[in-house]
């Protein structure tokens, strides 16, 4: 878990507005933290430190400096990815994946979030074409919020480092409050707070000067209902299910620190668990959580 915070447009002195945003999610990324500015936009970044652990720093930019990105998450396909655009004659200058999500967006404009397979948020800094991309995964793994206030956007992976921005105030937005009580939760876009919203999973914000457009880049499809089942056979099915299961967990074993599991006594992560502990070389250690109170427990 990373975090990041930034901006887009004209703001008083961005370099201390990246650090107060950036100091209030400092919790998400203990390893170090950076921060890059323009006179149209900036990026603040607090880094938890999982891939390419020496050369990884963020905000990171590419060769020539007309992009930056500030990245939370894991790019799983990172490998695979990197050694086709190496096919293509890209040059890397770190084991990260922050920057296979460079080189991919030079190949391939914002379309190039439809390549990548992880959990991800990321907020780059276009220099050539003066704009801001912000993406989020397809299933909306890790989170990003977004205010606009004026010509200004303010954007991070937490609502309070939203809130260190001097024109940005904590109100509740009564219609959210209402369905939190009625359904658990806000119906995205929308958050608790007034003006203050989440980028929906699977979608992509562009913002250039003067616009802001937001739109879809995945969506789940469902089989028609009178469709015939893929499988008539049970065990082919299976077979099926276990394979992905498998290669979905070994991708997300790629790691320059050791990986744990967290077993919270359901099916999913018990599976998951199972079959990370063979693909694990130093042994697979879990970790469980326990609370005082029989009743909570």
């Amino acid at each position: 878990m990373c975090g990041f915070s930034g901006y887009f447009g004209t703001v008083r002195d961005g370099r201390a507005l990246l650090g107060r945003m950036t100091a209030a999610i400092a919790h998400r990324g203990p390893d170090e933290q950076g921060f890059f500015t323009t006179k149209a936009a900036g990026l603040g970044h607090a880094r938890l430190s999982i891939v390419g652990l020496g050369d990884g720093q963020q905000p990171m930019s590419d060769a020539t400096g007309d992009l930056t990105i500030a990245f939370n998450g894991e790019i799983f396909n990172y490998v695979e990815l990197r050694e086709q655009l190496r096919a293509k004659g890209r040059h890397f200058r770190t084991a990260s994946d922050t920057e296979v999500i460079l080189h991919l967006y030079d190949e391939m404009g914002e379309d190039c979030v439809s390549a990548l397979n992880g959990d991800f948020a990321f907020a780059l800094w276009d220099g050539r074409r003066r704009r801001m991309v912000l993406a989020r995964d397809r299933m909306g793994v890790r989170p990003l919020f977004y205010t606009r206030q004026g010509e200004r956007l303010y954007f991070a992976s937490e609502i309070k480092a939203l809130l260190q921005a001097p024109d940005v105030a904590a109100e509740i937005d009564p219609v959210a409050l209402d369905q939190i009580f009625t359904l658990w939760a806000p119906i995205a876009p929308r958050t608790a707070f007034r003006n203050i919203y989440e980028l929906e999973p699977a979608s992509l914000m562009i913002v250039q000067e003067g616009s802001v457009s937001t739109r879809p880049y995945w969506s789940l499809e469902y089989p028609d209902r009178d469709a015939p089942p893929r499988h008539r056979d049970e065990r082919a099915a299976a077979e099926e299910l276990r394979a992905l299961l498998t290669e979905a967990t070994r991708i997300r074993m790629r790691a320059d620190v050791p990986v744990g599991a967290y077993l919270s006594g359901g099916l999913d992560s018990s599976i998951t668990s199972a079959l990370a502990a063979g693909m694990a070389p130093g042994g697979l250690r879990t970790f469980s959580v326990t609370f005082d109170s029989a009743e909570h427990d």
